[in-house]
């Protein structure tokens, strides 16, 4: 610790008032001190826009490896959980800017924005299919029958994945999703099995794809590794992310998306009279409520930051929710307004390692909008369960909802 940061106040992000009220304890911590420090974690939390932004930019602060994470773990523990962390430490966004830029560069012709327009007759015609699915029943919960299944179906036939697999990948999320939590290592035991299972599986589609080479995602890492710009066991480790980290961030924008509207009828009637605006409604979402409340940065040398002299080799999360609701930034920050501008979130991040997938996310999103309600004008929400993810995250588990069948 320096002199600037010994005077930080801390703040337990493990707490029944940080579980019950996430929203309400960063307001109140950002107008305390900006910046303070999580004892538990040995790491300082960010809570104002601008310095979120600051460090986001920042590249003397590097995304923190979540492989790093077990090193609290003891020796046995890591041996056991070793396959997992050499996989992990291949994923994007794990590695260091020069190895995240080459994947970016080579995958970029799949996520510009150009291309992924050119998806949106493919998604709108697969959340279609997914309501047709359910229109007879009059009800469905949001989460497992539409704001899964659509993403995960997408980016599962960019990679040619065959359609009868589509359900063993939401299986392995199910259980990857952990490595990105506080989890234990039994949690982590299954996460490991789920990604050697993942990875044997793309492993074979690598193999078909040599033999017959297709326009898709796996057949383009093949072509590359031929150039000698990646490695098979590269391919494989970030095959499985893509699998992963392309449908699971989406699914939460949509479900947790919709769950606003749902808190907010005047929005959503708004919404309903003009798709229009739906591409700024899912900015308002992603603002509100994104996927990532929580993003890590670890400095790799000492830094300023206001007055404050901070250390290298420290870890900062960046509460994305309190800076997406600071009132510097966003007037009347709490409120859900879908005619927002500007909107100058970061809930996709900023920099180097801005969220390759960012594009197709909201691209996803706002077709599944447009589809969804004109399906189903007469939208009613029967249920809703979160369950908390300390620190300072909650997932939104079902949301049920009913509709005139049909």
């Amino acid at each position: 610790m320096t002199d600037s940061t010994l005077a930080l106040p801390a703040h337990d992000l493990f707490s029944p008032e940080a579980t019950a009220d996430p929203t309400a304890l960063l307001h109140k911590i950002r107008a305390e001190s900006p910046v303070s420090a999580i004892p538990r974690l040995d790491a300082f939390l960010l809570t104002r826009h601008a310095d979120i932004v600051a460090v986001l930019k920042d590249r003397r602060l590097v995304p923190a490896n979540m492989a790093q994470l077990l090193d609290a773990f003891s020796p046995e523990e890591r041996q056991e959980l070793l396959p997992l962390r050499l996989s992990m430490d291949l994923w994007m966004g794990h590695t260091t800017e020069a190895d995240h830029v080459r994947f970016q560069q080579l995958l970029k012709r799949y996520f510009s924005p150009a291309t992924v327009n050119g998806l949106r007759p493919r998604v709108r015609e697969l959340t279609t299919e997914l309501l047709d699915a359910v229109a007879g029943r009059g009800r469905m919960d949001v989460v497992t029958d539409l704001a899964y299944p659509l993403p995960a179906n997408v980016i599962a036939e960019l990679l040619g994945m065959p359609t009868t697999d589509r359900e063993r990948l939401q299986a392995w999320s199910r259980d990857i999703v952990a490595i990105f939590q506080l989890a234990d290592v039994d949690r982590l035991r299954r996460s490991q099995r789920s990604v050697l299972e993942m990875q044997d599986y793309v492993r074979e589609l690598v193999r078909q794809r040599r033999d017959d080479p297709r326009d898709d995602l796996i057949s383009t890492f093949i072509a590359a590794e031929a150039e000698g710009v990646v490695t098979e066991d590269e391919i494989v480790a970030n095959c499985v992310l893509l699998l992963f980290a392309g449908h699971e961030t989406t699914a939460g924008l949509i479900a947790n998306g919709l769950e606003l509207l749902l808190d907010h009828p005047d929005q959503l009637a708004l919404l309903r009279s003009d798709p229009s605006l739906t591409p700024t409604a899912v900015e308002e979402m992603l603002r509100c409520d994104g996927p990532a409340s929580l993003i890590v940065r670890q400095s790799t040398e000492p830094f300023a930051l206001g007055d404050l002299d901070l250390p290298a080799g420290k870890r900062f999360y960046l509460a994305m929710m309190a800076g997406n609701r600071d009132p510097e930034v966003f007037p009347d920050p709490d409120r859900f307004d879908i005619t927002r501008r500007p909107n100058r979130h970061t809930a996709f991040g900023l920099g180097a390692f801005y969220c390759l997938g960012a594009a197709l996310a909201r691209m996803e999103a706002d077709e599944c909008f447009r589809v969804l309600l004109e399906r189903c004008p007469d939208l009613r929400r029967e249920s809703a369960r979160w369950s908390p993810v300390p620190p300072l995250t909650r997932r939104l588990e079902s949301l049920v909802v009913s509709f005139p069948a049909v």
